[in-house]
């Protein structure tokens, strides 16, 4: 595998890069940067990169059906009009826990955006624990609340035939499956498919190619990692360089690039000249595989 080429397409500095999402119809990377509150669109011909600064953390975004965006901002599953910048709330969770957020969400195959929360960190991947739960907005705006007891909601997918839904909860170092109705959107019977090894460090971002094979980003890890969630095995590492890599999309012509965001937040002063690169957009070609395009929200 040596045509592997990881370059950093973008130095964007962000605090805490997160959410690639490919739009194909402008050739463009969304992604967030949480704690800065900015939701940024990169074109990839133009290399231009536009911001919207919205009025609390964003943690995800989405395509949607009609144009535009939702995004998760706060507490609240959002709109998001780019032409004049603005976000209206379509619904709120976590009303009774003033200290929570929204963390990674992603749109099921159905059109259904599914968000997860976490409690506000004090420091990175430092937080109180338990407090987050997963839930969906549904395409009529109401909301559904899968379990409870989250520590960081984190990386989510669909398999490539609907059957199955796969989640990270970041402190649990596991990548889940639960069985997936796409008809109701309901999941059941929970299970880990992988565990991961110590120097993998925290699981964060994740998506799913075209082999039905996920690739995890790795918090603190500088990595993203190919799983086959069927055999728990690990197929392959690829390696960056940064250390905070948060989370993975596929894009590009015929999606055959990887897009990987990540942080600098919780790094020193010498870990940032060591890498300069830290809060980058990186894009690695040559994986050998593609990615299938992101489902817009139906809402």
């Amino acid at each position: 595998m040596s045509s592997i080429k990881i370059e950093c397409v973008l130095r964007e500095n962000c605090r805490c890069g997160e959410s690639p999402v490919w739009e194909e119809a402008s050739n463009s990377l969304l992604f967030v940067d949480i704690p800065a509150k900015k939701v940024c669109r990169w074109d990839s011909l133009s290399k231009r990169v536009q911001q919207v600064t919205v009025e609390a953390p964003v943690s995800s975004v989405a395509l949607r059906q009609g144009g535009g965006y939702v995004a998760t901002i706060g507490t609240k599953f959002c709109a998001l009009n780019w032409e004049d910048r603005s976000a209206v709330a379509l619904a709120t969770v976590d009303k009774d826990k003033k200290n929570n957020r929204f963390n990674d969400g992603k749109v099921d195959p159905a059109g259904r955006y599914f968000a997860g929360t976490m409690a506000e960190e004090t420091a990175p991947a430092v937080l109180e624990r338990h407090q987050g739960s997963l839930y969906s907005l549904f395409p009529d705006h109401h909301v559904e609340k899968y379990f409870d007891q989250v520590d960081i909601s984190n990386g989510l997918d669909w398999s490539l035939d609907h059957k199955i839904f796969y989640y990270i909860d970041s402190l649990s170092y596991s990548v889940d499956a639960f069985d997936y109705d796409l008809q109701t959107g309901k999941i059941s019977n929970r299970r880990s498919v992988y565990k991961l090894e110590k120097e993998e460090q925290i699981p964060d971002g994740m998506c799913i190619d075209t082999e039905g094979k996920l690739w995890v980003a790795c918090y603190n890890g500088g990595r993203v990692i190919r799983l086959d969630p069927e055999t728990g095995k690990r197929l392959q590492t690829v390696k960056l360089p940064v250390v905070k890599t948060t989370s993975c999309c596929f894009g590009g012509k015929d999606y055959s690039e990887m897009y990987v965001t990540c942080a600098r937040d919780g790094m020193d002063p010498e870990g940032l000249l060591q890498q300069p690169e830290a809060g980058g957009i990186f894009k690695i070609t040559g994986l050998g595989v593609k990615g299938i395009p992101p489902y817009p929200y139906a809402g």
